[in-house]
């Protein structure tokens, strides 16, 4: 007999997910099990996770397969049919223990329910994160939002908030277990508080927070829709160093027709406005985004105006996507540009996110960090850059370091 094996696949929430799984896996006793938590955001990491299920079944032939995630809430009979699967779980029913301690109990193959009909987050609290220096906590679930080209909120529903009460028992929970980092996460953080009473703001939670829990040492956020930042956060962004100066940005173009055809929140100016009055209070930070290369109807011209953007704003971290068809979106019935016109320019992208990050890393040599220490001497420092020290440093740990040189992709340091 062996423990459940869990398979991960996209955003931190997943992650953050994953755990509530293990919990409930290890509460109920259950061996021989392969989790299969799935992403939907694009064709290619549904294909790597049908991949997994495969590889699963070869590599542990006596196991039972159990599929979740938001290809499996959007696709359910899909994942059903492969002879793999044992079985199917929606992203509310994975949450449930009951779900799991009713495996045994013959029930339907497929247990997905209509996720539209979900009013309010569950609230899991989580001790400890598996192989992990820092902890995610989930504030926020869902979207009210129809971007063109996105099929996520049809495997998350509606967006909805957790109470803040509920968030700073966690945080204080996760500090008490020797946790100094949260990284707060959602599906679309900055509605956070929109269906709670009082409608706090994501910046009124993290300042409560950051207040309530005065042990706790660094606070990181996860992706932010640019324009939907608080002025209660800007303030804190300029006046709480526990606050991390990384900022990841859900800008996903930067041309304003594609972000109108993609049915964006913001425009380019938008964008470099907050990088702006961000980097104006807070010198230190830096910015990641999220990209698409290839959208629909993306001429060249429209290309160059976000890899512009990479430039303007200083983007070091990006996470770049070539555009993926996914059905029952409107921008799947758009004109489409070739494919491998999509791979070209997100190769592009890259290799520009590639530039600041390695011109970005040369600044800092000489200059001091904070390194919370993640596996085999490796951590992140404030401005979630890579570090690597040169001695053994116990994984979990805050260090201070001189940075000493870099290979542009990381940073080496001296622990000072």
């Amino acid at each position: 007999m062996s423990p459940p094996e869990i398979l991960t696949f996209g955003c931190r929430l997943n992650a953050y997910e994953s755990e509530i799984i293990r919990n409930h896996t290890q509460a109920a006793g259950i061996d021989d099990l392969v989790i299969v938590n799935t992403c939907a955001v694009t064709a290619e990491a549904e294909r790597q996770a049908r991949q997994a299920i495969r590889r699963a079944r070869r590599s542990k032939p006596d196991a039972k397969i159990v599929v979740t995630g938001c290809a499996a809430q959007i696709n359910p009979e899909q994942y059903g049919a492969m002879d793999e699967v044992d079985i199917v779980l929606g992203n509310e029913e994975k949450l449930r223990a009951e779900s799991w301690s009713a495996l045994e109990n013959g029930e339907p193959e497929i247990r997905v329910n209509d996720i539209m009909s979900i009013t309010e987050t569950a609230n899991h609290l989580i001790s400890g994160f598996d192989d992990r220096a820092r902890a995610f906590v989930q504030i926020q679930q869902g979207c009210d939002h129809r971007c063109t080209f996105c099929i996520i909120p049809f495997g998350r529903g509606p967006s909805r908030s957790t109470a803040v009460g509920e968030i700073v028992r966690q945080v204080r929970s996760l500090v008490e277990n020797g946790y100094k980092e949260v990284v707060l996460t959602g599906v679309d953080l900055t509605d956070y508080g929109k269906d709670l009473p009082g409608h706090p703001s994501l910046g009124n939670l993290c300042r409560r927070l950051l207040m309530q829990v005065p042990d706790l040492p660094r606070l990181r956020l996860s992706s932010l829709d640019p324009v939907e930042i608080d002025d209660d956060l800007f303030g804190l962004i300029e006046t709480e160093a526990r606050l991390l100066p990384y900022f990841h940005l859900s800008l996903q173009a930067g041309d304003d027709m594609v972000l109108k055809r993609m049915k964006r929140r913001h425009n380019r100016e938008d964008a470099i406005k907050v990088c702006d009055r961000i980097r104006a209070t807070r010198p230190d930070a830096t910015f990641g985004a999220d990209l698409i290369a290839g959208f629909p109807t993306e001429t060249d011209e429209m290309f160059e105006n976000t890899l512009a953007i990479i430039d303007e704003c200083d983007l070091t971290h990006l996470h770049v996507f070539p555009y993926s068809e996914r059905g029952d979106t409107p921008a799947a019935k758009m004109p489409a540009v070739p494919k491998q016109i999509r791979r070209e320019r997100a190769a592009r992208l890259r290799a520009a996110g590639e530039v600041r990050l390695s011109a970005l890393l040369k600044t800092r040599i000489g200059k001091t960090a904070s390194v919370l220490i993640e596996k085999d001497n490796m951590g992140r420092c404030e401005q979630f850059l890579q570090v690597r020290l040169n001695q053994d440093v116990e994984t979990g740990t805050i260090v201070n370091c001189q940075i000493s040189g870099t290979d542009k992709s990381q940073l080496d340091a001296t622990i000072v």
